[in-house]
This record gives structure tokens, C-alpha cells and sequence, in this order.
């Protein structure tokens, strides 16, 4: 029986769901800057806060893949935050702060990212340290 080969990542960030997930909450953190002043404090914080710790989980999960339970319990941690950020994201548009097309298309990203981190979750042996 042949052996799976591994693809070799150096760290995190030569993940593709590390940097689409990247980039999508740079493009949040742009959208946002034009989210009125009085929502400083409450959704232009939460969809920052939620979009920024999918990357930083991410990169939690994968300096703890020597453990199997304690990355993909930080996995699962990426996938709740990316629904999080789903949700901020329907009360951006649903306030007219993004319009239907934006949110739409950040929506759709974040699908990706889930899809993405799904797929890690079950099956983390393909890119767990053995």
C-alpha cells in the first residue's frame, strides 16, 4: 500500500486557507473604517475581532498539530469564528453599512474559509505532525 505524501508547508502563512482568510479581514478591516462612529465599540470591533481570530487561531492550530485534540480544538475555534464573522456581516449589510453586493461577496469568502477549515478538521492527518 502506497504511503499518502504530505505536502510541506513552513508555516502557517504558506497555507491557502491561512492567506485567504488573511486577506478577507485586511478587506473587512477596509469596508469597516466607513462604519459609523457610534459603532466603534460594538460591530466595527466584533467583525474585526472575529475575522482577525480566524488568522490567529489558525496559526495557534498549527504550532499545536503535534497534539491532535488540542489542534483541532483550536480548528473548531477558526470555524466558530468564521460563522461569527458570517453573522457581523449580515448586520453590516442589514444596517446599510455594506451594501448586498459586499456582503455577499465577503459572505461567500468566509464559506471558503469554513470549507477550508472543515476539510482540516476531519481530516487532520494530513497536516497533524505525526
Amino acid at each position: 500500500m502506497e504511503e499518502k505524501e504530505k505536502k510541506y508547508f513552513r508555516t502557517h502563512e504558506d497555507l491557502a486557507i491561512y492567506q485567504l482568510a488573511f486577506e478577507t479581514a485586511m478587506q473587512i478591516f477596509e469596508c469597516s473604517k466607513k462604519f459609523p462612529v457610534e459603532e466603534k465599540y460594538s460591530l466595527t470591533d466584533q467583525i474585526r475581532r472575529s475575522s482577525r481570530s480566524v488568522c490567529a487561531n489558525l496559526a495557534e492550530a498549527w504550532r499545536k498539530r503535534r497534539y491532535r485534540a488540542e489542534g483541532v480544538a483550536k480548528l473548531n475555534d477558526c470555524e466558530s469564528e468564521a460563522a461569527e464573522t458570517q453573522v457581523w456581516l449580515k448586520f453590516a449589510v442589514k444596517c446599510q453599512y455594506l451594501t448586498v453586493e459586499q456582503g455577499r461577496e465577503l459572505y461567500g469568502t468566509y464559506n471558503q474559509v469554513l470549507t477550508g477549515l472543515v476539510k482540516m478538521i476531519t481530516h487532520p492527518d494530513d497536516w497533524l505532525l505525526d
